[in-house]
């Protein structure tokens, strides 16, 4: 919190400081008003972010498309030709990319988001602002590779028929939910990896073994009924299950997507109550 000194300028230095900086007493402060002052250097650093992550390559944001379709490519025949993994008769390239553009970019924002304040170290040292913008940027500049890989998918669906129905409405709110889930991870990882370094190391091989126990290769329904209930504890289970009967026409899973909601909206709260703690520690300890 910033409160400014109203005194005059008199050309002499004031007995009172102009400008105090103090941390906020609400242990569940987002910091939002903080963030919103310096929303410049959010733009700035997302917009830094996306030119460090092209600089010198020759396909550029094509990128945000290669990674998706190769693996799409891979899992039609592997799961599909070779393992008849069944996709609710969605057709198999459809099927599995639509899973993977969004876990794409759900996990490469959790990695970037978690690595984001180590990678800073010198700006955080040297100048005062708000630590959260950090993570922010790191998750919020992935949206421009969601975007780009999208193209992709609006081209397989005209490929494949599928219409456009009002249930493309809930696709605006499923993205804001899956950025939601990504900048809460994003908060609580990168605060952790401060202190603790295994993290980045650890994250990688977790992320991993999450895609496989998320719907991405194969829808939820493939599931026993008497352990559907354990998948769903999953937040990627309801979102993603959420994009693909928006997509496809299918029922949405309204359960698994309220429990996906309210997990998102504790994530948030219990991150930024552990990063507004941690805070006041990551100069020195960085």
């Amino acid at each position: 919190m910033v409160s400014v000194n109203s005194s005059h300028e008199t050309g002499e230095l004031p007995d009172k400081p102009l400008v105090v900086i103090e941390r906020s007493k609400s242990w569940v402060a987002l910091n939002l008003r903080g963030v919103w002052a310096y929303r410049e250097l959010l733009f700035f650093l997302i917009w830094r972010d996306l030119k460090v992550r092209y600089k010198q390559t020759l396909l550029g944001a094509s990128w945000a498309i290669i990674q998706p379709l190769v693996t799409m490519i891979v899992f039609t025949y592997f799961f599909g030709r070779l393992a008849r993994v069944p996709t609710d008769g969605v057709p198999y390239p459809v099927f599995f990319y639509t899973g993977l553009v969004v876990w794409t970019y759900f996990s490469n924002a959790l990695m970037s988001g978690a690595n984001s304040l180590v990678g800073n170290a010198n700006l955080i040292t040297k100048v005062y602002f708000p630590r959260l913008i950090i993570p922010s940027a790191a998750v919020l500049s992935g949206l421009l590779d969601f975007g780009i890989a999208s193209l992709l998918l609006v081209g397989l669906l005209i490929y494949y028929g599928f219409p456009v129905t009002v249930e493309y409405l809930m696709l605006a709110p499923l993205v804001a939910l899956v950025t939601a889930l990504a900048l809460g991870f994003g908060i609580l990882l990168s605060a952790l990896n401060v202190r603790y370094r295994d993290v980045r190391y650890a994250l990688s091989f977790v992320v991993q073994i999450w895609m496989f126990v998320s719907p991405i290769i194969y829808p939820s329904s493939v599931v026993p009924e008497e352990w559907r209930w354990l998948m769903v504890l999953n937040p990627m289970t309801g979102i993603v299950e959420g994009f693909r009967a928006a997509l496809f026409g299918k029922p949405m899973e309204w359960a698994a997507l309220g429990y996906s909601t309210v997990f998102t909206c504790f994530i948030l709260l219990y991150s930024a109550y552990l990063f507004r703690r941690m805070e006041r520690h990551f100069a020195e300890l960085i």
